[in-house]
């Protein structure tokens, strides 16, 4: 039958059956869906039905088309009540219950009147973390003689019961509405559909303002009005504008589903076919590189495909037609006829403001931030002549085979000879010729990368190289075997300097000092170290695996298989006199002949830049989570920044910081009134459950939205269902609970969004910046952030917070994070009591890398927190334990700690030498002023000696003192001359000022 013909018998069956089916509903009277104007009480549920009754009765019947979404209706509680009275009803007895009804009994009903029936009760959740409670059980059974007396086993006696009239089915608040999109249609409905639409599948355009919700069923919004082949939305200049196309497997599974447009045309004005895309079909990936996707609908499911067309400013008004094509692999194509109708208004922000819209999807496929410049505080790279390049305070010199053969920072050198990579069989280690085929790949300011090839007898190596302005190096090396054979190891060797190689952790290791042998498998999983001192060292990270951002709790990524090698791989640490040798091993493997495998690392050399001390001192955090707004009397203790944690009526929703933006903006304009800067909780990791893009992002598949096993908050379960992960919980009194579900870990469109977003609220709101607390996105998206701040707004600011629980040592796993943040703070489950000095040092100072931090589990110890420059932010605590450093911080402005040169105990040329190894001094020098702090890490109470160079702190010759200032909870006032022994407690210290 010619396809024309096919298509307008399609639109009279369409016309027919939308009559019908709209003048049967009509017929039926069903109860309208509405939102009740004040929200009942939480733990009844978010939906319940209203009925009449309207006699009293020992029992009434109920016969309720519910059309419900959710699973299991029969296994919750039912409750119904007498809205006047409050009175409950005593005995429900169950008929029938299942997705499309149900048939009750109930009674006695001792008043006629309104009646709630609640259908979703549950325990409500008032503490944070993650929902652990649920549904309420079923109730008890009606009383055996209620159920004798009115003979309700007995169907045929139901007929002359009296009936209870359902009228309304109301949600709790407009966000718990189903109505209309997640309203079922019955079985016989669907039947009906098909049997008149004999179509291998059905389309269902759809406005914006009605996302499609539900994946496994129809809405009776669309019995109600039929598929169509015709699309009309209004729009407005400068628009992103979006609709859907609701695609339903009626009889077949779809294949290969594609999406092409025509080019829309209004005279002699058009928008061409390349304005628009389907985001479930085509995008740009989080690099920048475009990328299309298969889409498969299996048979009696639905596929939302969101539309996006970026209409022009400049475009004359008017309506402009065209057509979109859904063209499925085997069977006839259908196309969809739209008009776009365009008024002369231009919407100055795309419209984006207006969430409805759904403009803000367009930021999925953004490229903000990507391009190759250095971020701020790096410099262009200058290659010399030869193999060298010069970073800002770093060299690179590379071999003959492109690896390091030297790393610099500060004319130091780390290396104790050139990095290599080291294929060994039974004949020994391979030799592998000078590198041919070299190509330069990238040539810019800010980073450079080549290709090679190089060959031995058994192997072709085919080598790519980068460096990076901030002293990041990247490797990929794929071996290709030219014949087969047997490998007793593949393994990359780094020798250090061992002046330099003082302090390491990772692979299985806490910070801690070099120890002189260590062996380590990929236990945790560990996938790097870093190995160094405070004024140089390197990280090495190993990949290869899907996903290569922190190694958090929440995303435990593949073993990388060639380092891992079915757990023959490994790390080994070699010492000897003049250098300390790394050795990460894959151990043996045989491979054919054409067998290819890829080993890929990364290096960043450290620190990463110079520590800015006197922002340390300066720059002060107040940082509350439930109440962020901080007094007067707060700031007058020297904040300077405030941190605007999730969860609070100013950001209430993890992630998206969307919902509130009035509250948020007035509480931006506040801060800024009294010279504060504000950062903002916002991060990748879960997605609250208000997110109104929640239902696009979910046609994507698993691209964003990460499934998982279901569960959790019933907002969660009576919405999506299943297939997610539910994630973090919030509860609020005034309003539905934050909910949020896991996003999908490695790289996606989302992290596009997400830097878009960062954006937007610079412009609009003016923050000044993020706190960045345990993230999934690797370096490449972070730079992306810092280059847009700092484009946008310089001098924002980036807070990194991580939990050593989720992390297995943040330092290791954020290193790469280090060049473009600018403050630590690693606290969260850390036992400040019962770490060494070296694992302060390397794993929560901050300092080897250039950078500092703050303390936070339990109020940290400020003792030995002060000894590397750190106290707690306030007033924040943990486990109902804080820690006020305002005393301290007075301190501080009392010596002008800001303008002072801070000397740790790690420096070679300290000044303050202890004569007790297990007691650690830092000392902050002045002009003719220093203050000391010293703590303990000795078992059990000592007393000890100061050796003071006096002639290096410009004091020689005075007569000085040490004098302990009056500190609250930390010290009393005190005097020392400075041959005085100084009493030391466990785990204390003081604060002595030289004066």
């Amino acid at each position: 039958m010619d396809i024309q013909i096919k298509k307008n018998l399609f639109t009279i069956k369409t016309v027919l059956f939308i009559f019908l089916a709209q003048w049967g509903y009509s017929q039926n009277k069903q109860p309208i869906y509405t939102v009740a104007n004040i929200p009942w009480e939480e733990w009844k549920g978010n939906h319940r039905a209203e009925l009449i009754v309207e006699k009293p009765a020992d029992a009434v019947v109920l016969d309720l088309e519910w059309r419900r979404h959710d699973k299991n209706p029969e296994l919750k509680r039912f409750i119904i009540v007498h809205e006047e009275s409050g009175d409950s009803i005593t005995n429900i007895y169950r008929a029938e219950v299942d997705n499309e009804r149900c048939k009750l009994a109930f009674g006695p009903v001792t008043k006629k009147g309104k009646y709630h029936f609640y259908y979703l009760p549950y325990t409500v959740q008032e503490e944070y973390g993650f929902y652990n409670k649920g549904y309420l059980k079923r109730e008890d059974m009606p009383d055996r003689e209620w159920l004798r007396e009115n003979d309700l086993s007995n169907q045929k006696k139901w007929k002359n019961l009296p009936k209870a009239k359902p009228v309304e089915f109301q949600a709790r608040t407009e966000f718990d509405n189903f109505y209309p999109m997640e309203v079922i249609a019955l079985e016989s409905e669907k039947k009906s559909l098909l049997n008149r639409f004999n179509r291998d599948f059905l389309v269902f355009p759809e406005d914006r303002k009605f996302p499609i919700r539900m994946l496994d069923e129809i809405p009776q919004k669309w019995i109600l009005n039929g598929p169509s082949d015709q699309f009309i939305g209004e729009a407005q200049k400068n628009e992103y504008y979006t609709f859907q196309l609701g695609i339903f497997a009626a009889l077949i599974k779809l294949e290969d589903v594609k999406v092409t447009f025509s080019q829309f045309e209004s005279g002699d004005s058009n928008i061409p076919a390349a304005k628009f895309t389907c985001f479930n079909t085509e995008g740009i990936g989080p690099y920048g590189k475009s990328f299309s996707k298969q889409v498969h609908i299996p048979q009696g499911k639905v596929q939302p495909l969101w539309i996006g067309v970026d209409i022009p400013e400049h475009l004359s008004s008017g309506k402009y037609t065209g057509t979109v094509t859904i063209s499925v692999k085997n069977y006839l194509p259908q196309t969809i006829e739209v008009q776009l109708n365009i008024n002369n208004k231009i919407l100055a922000d795309r419209g984006d403001s207006e969430a409805w819209r759904h403009s803000r999807l367009r930021w999925l496929n953004s490229t903000l931030g990507i391009d190759n410049r250095p971020t701020k505080y790096y410099r262009d790279i200058k290659a010399l002549e030869g193999t060298s390049f010069v970073l800002r305070e770093k060299k690179v010199t590379l071999s003959n085979q492109f690896l390091p053969s030297s790393l610099q920072i500060n004319d130091r050198e780390i290396l104790d000879g050139p990095i290599s990579f080291i294929v060994e069989t039974d004949k020994g280690i391979e030799r592998f010729t000078e590198p041919y085929n070299v190509k330069l790949q990238e040539d810019d300011t800010g980073i450079k990368s080549g290709s090679w090839t190089s060959s031995s007898e058994s192997i072709k190596l085919s080598g790519n190289g980068t460096i990076e302005a901030d002293g990041y190096l990247n490797y990929k090396f794929r071996l290709t075997a030219l014949k087969s054979i047997d490998t007793r190891d593949i393994r990359l060797e780094i020798p250090f300097r061992k002046d330099v190689a003082e302090y390491m952790m990772g692979m299985d290791l806490p910070g801690t000092s070099v120890p002189n042998r260590h062996q380590a498998k990929w236990n945790g999983p560990h996938d790097s170290f870093w190995i160094g001192n405070t004024g140089a060292g390197i990280w090495c990270e190993l990949r290869g695996s899907s996903y290569n951002g922190p190694l958090l709790n929440l995303y435990h990524p593949e073993y990388p298989i060639s380092w891992f090698n079915n757990n023959k791989g490994g790390f080994k640490i070699v010492s000897d006199i003049d250098k300390v040798r790394t050795i990460v091993y894959s151990g043996d493997r045989y491979l054919e002949k054409g067998d290819e495998i890829e080993f890929e690392w990364s290096m960043l050399i450290t620190p990463v830049r110079g520590i800015d001390y006197k922002s340390q001192f300066i720059d002060r955090y107040y940082h509350d989570g439930g109440d962020p707004m901080p007094s007067d009397e707060d700031l007058s203790s020297g904040v300077k920044i405030v941190n605007l944690h999730h969860a609070n009526n100013y950001n209430p929703h993890i992630n998206y910081p969307f919902i509130a933006l009035d509250s948020l903006k007035s509480f931006v304009d506040q801060m800024h009134l009294k010279d504060q800067k504000v950062k903002i909780y916002h991060t990748i990791r879960e997605l609250t459950d208000y997110v109104p893009e929640i239902w696009a992002l979910r046609s994507l598949g698993n691209e964003i939205l990460s499934s998982g096993r279901g569960g959790g908050y019933p907002w969660l379960r009576e919405h999506l269902v299943e297939n997610y992960h539910p994630q973090w919980y919030q509860w609020f009194p005034d309003k539905s609970a934050d909910a949020s579900i896991l996003s999908s870990p490695g790289d996606s469109r989302w992290y596009n969004f997400y830097i878009e977003s960062i954006a937007w609220l610079v412009k609009n709101v003016d923050i000044d910046g993020l706190y960045l607390d345990d993230v999934s996105f690797d370096r490449r998206t972070l730079k992306r952030i810092r280059k847009v701040l700092d484009d946008l707004k310089p001098g924002s600011l980036l807070d990194l917070h991580s939990n050593t629980g989720f992390s297995k040592g943040p330092a290791t796993q954020y290193a790469e994070f280090f060049p473009f943040i600018d403050k630590l703070w690693f606290g969260e489950s850390f036992n400040y009591n019962e770490m060494s000095p070296a694992n302060w040092l390397v794993e929560v100072s901050g300092i080897p890398f250039g950078h500092m931090g703050d303390m936070l589990h339990e109020g940290g110890n400020p003792w030995r927190g002060m000894v590397y420059g750190m106290t707690v932010r306030y007033p924040w605590f943990t486990n109902g334990v804080s820690c006020d450093p305002r005393d301290i911080w007075k301190i501080w402005d009392q010596f002008g700690i800001a303008d002072a040169k801070m000397i740790g105990y790690w420096e070679k040329n300290s000044p303050v030498i202890v004569d007790n190894d297990d007691i650690k001094a830092t000392i902050y020098t002045k002009k003719d002023r220093a203050l000391i702090s010293i703590a303990s890490w000795a078992p059990e109470k000592v007393d000890v000696k100061l050796n003071i160079d006096l002639e290096v702190l410009g004091l020689e010759g005075k007569r000085v003192k040490l004098y302990a200032p009056a500190i609250a909870e930390f010290q009393e006032e005190k005097t020392f001359e400075l041959t005085d022994k100084i009493p030391m407690v466990p785990t204390k210290g003081w604060l002595l000022i030289i004066e």
